[in-house]
Parts: structure tokens; sequence; C-alpha cells
């Protein structure tokens, strides 16, 4: 039975990932620090023999008995709401955390493959987003702490992987939507969906021709679990290309949930990409992937999930006491 470690295991994405590799019959190990993830994610693994759950921080020293043949760096804040909350550990989670996942790979000689993020583009200048466009990302932004530590994050990998031979892996997520994702973590799809169920009107940061493409979570793991598997070194785009504005979204919502809300519009946030869409030609001709859920089916299995939330979840905006994690 093959081994991999999932950082970031009890996350929206690192949780659907471990359900994938116990699927595959693999041994997972999910390490999380529960920041921003939810034992509620992958409580009903814990009966397995073949799943473990570490409680420890990446960005210290990452210690795993035995063999180990995959590592999925998945752990790090990814909404705006976390990173700006605690952006000291999202910069940590992608420079130390990052290096003690390729640390641990070289010597238990086992594949890593790191999440990296549509973000690494920016406010794009190029549409839609190509592997090989560079991007073009305020440094010194809000923002610039979630970019820059996943544009770092690629840059320590392939540099372990040229030095030091390490077999590695690089996706490049684009909006994913699904189960499990937090309510009130400030993405556009549940801020809107929390909205509505809860009967607000509906907010639109700009005018709302701001564009962007959702994935749904079963379409991604499928993506990442093939280029794991794959010989390709260099990052790969897994996204939707099905591109809509933020206002159609806002509206596309409202009907599907039947509710009679407005659709406000306040000013944009400074840096906010104005446009993303993934290319997605690569992971086509090399994984033979591209997304089967429309963006229809998708939003109905989502807005079931939601729905069946507690009312604690659905009203308390501030869920998570990031205070006694942050170091100042």
């Amino acid at each position: 039975m093959k081994k991999v470690l999932i950082t970031g295991g009890a996350g929206f994405l690192g949780s659907h990932l471990c359900d994938r590799f116990i699927k595959e019959g693999y041994h997972v190990i999910a390490m999380d620090n529960l920041i921003t993830g939810r034992l509620e994610n992958i409580e009903h693994l814990f009966k397995l023999e073949n799943f473990e759950f570490y409680h420890h921080d990446v960005s210290k020293f990452i210690h795993v008995p035995g063999d180990l043949d995959y590592i999925l760096h998945f752990a790090s804040p990814a909404s705006p709401i976390d990173y700006l909350k605690i952006p000291i550990q999202t910069l940590k989670v992608g420079s130390l955390g990052i290096h003690n996942c390729l640390g641990l790979a070289k010597a238990k000689k086992a594949r890593v493959l790191i999440a990296s993020t549509s973000e690494v583009y920016g406010d794009p200048m190029v549409h839609p987003q190509t592997e090989d466009y560079w991007g073009n990302v305020n440094p010194i932004g809000p923002r610039g702490v979630y970019d820059e530590a996943k544009r770092f994050q690629e840059a320590m990998t392939m540099a372990y992987h040229r030095f030091h031979g390490v077999e590695t892996r690089i996706v490049r997520i684009f909006n994913t939507y699904g189960p499990r994702m937090r309510l009130n973590d400030g993405r556009v799809l549940p801020a809107f969906i929390g909205q509505a169920l809860r009967g607000e009107d509906l907010t639109v940061f700009g005018d709302g021709s701001q564009t962007r493409s959702f994935c749904f979570i079963d379409d991604l793991v499928e993506g990442i679990y093939r280029l794991l598997l794959s010989d390709y070194v260099e990052p790969v785009n897994i996204g939707n290309p099905d591109e809509i504005s933020i206002g159609d979204f806002a509206e596309e919502i409202v009907k599907l949930t039947g509710t009679d809300q407005k659709v406000i519009y306040k000013d944009l946030p400074k840096d906010d990409p104005k446009q993303r869409q993934p290319e997605i030609s690569k992971a086509k001709e090399i994984l033979g992937w591209e997304p089967k859920v429309s963006r229809q089916e998708g939003l109905k299995v989502t807005y079931e999930y939601f729905k069946s939330l507690s009312e604690e979840e659905l009203y308390d905006k501030d869920h998570y006491n990031f205070d006694k994690y942050i170091i100042r």
C-alpha cells in the first residue's frame, strides 16, 4: 500500500483529496494545524486503518516515520479573509512550509505536488491565462502575502527539482467550489450563497464586469490526481474555462436560491484581478483532462450543502478564533 502525506488535509481541497486517495487504496496521512481547516471535513475517515491525522504546523519541522511515496502540499490559507487576518502564517507556510515538505521529499525519495494558484498571475494582462505568462503581481499590496507566497513556493519547488533531483509537480488552481467550503471565508461563491440564505442583499465589489471561472471540486481532484501520476514537471493550469462576469454570477445565484434580494455594488478591493480564465490546453494534452461538471450541476450540489449547515454556521461571520494563532 503506497503512502501519501496531504498537508492542509482538513481543509476544503485537502479533505476531498484525502477521500480520493483513500478510494484509490492509499495509506493517507492528513496533516493540518486547524487554523482554517476543520476536523468535521475528515472525521468520517478516522475509523479507517489506512488513515492517520497529524495535528501539526508544516512551518515547523516535519517528521513522518517509515516510507513515504507522495507528498501533496495544500496547507495554506486561501481566502482573502484568512490571509489578510493571518498574513505572517500565510507567508510562512509558503516558504518554511514548502521548504520542510521538499526536505522531507528529498529524504524519503518521495514525489511532491504543490498547490499553486491562479493568483500567481495577479491582475493579468494576458487573457486567458497560460502557464508561460509570468503575471502582474503587486508584491507589497494586501494580496501580496498570498500571491508572493505561492510564487516563492513554485520557485523553491523548481530549485529542489533542478538542484536535488526531487520529483516535483505544480498545479495552478483556479476558482474551485463545492461541499465543505466555509460559508464565510470571503470568496465570491460562498459569500453570495451565504447572503442569499441569510436574506441579505448580494454584494458585488466593482461594477460587476470582472470575471471568474468556477471549477467543481470533483473535476479539480481528478486533474490533480492525474498530474501527480504524470511525468510533467512544469506548472499546469487546472480549472474550468467557462468564464462569467461577477454581475451575471450574482444574478445566477439569486435565480438558484429563489430569493428576491437586490444586488448592490461597492468599491473594488485593491489589486483585485479583473479577469480570471484558465487556458487548459496543456492539461488536455498532457493529462487527458478537462472539466466534466457544468456550473449549473455543481451549484445545485453546493447549494444543497450550504442549506444543510446549522444556523450557527450560517450567521457566524467570524467562526474561527484566529487571534489564538497569530504571531505578531
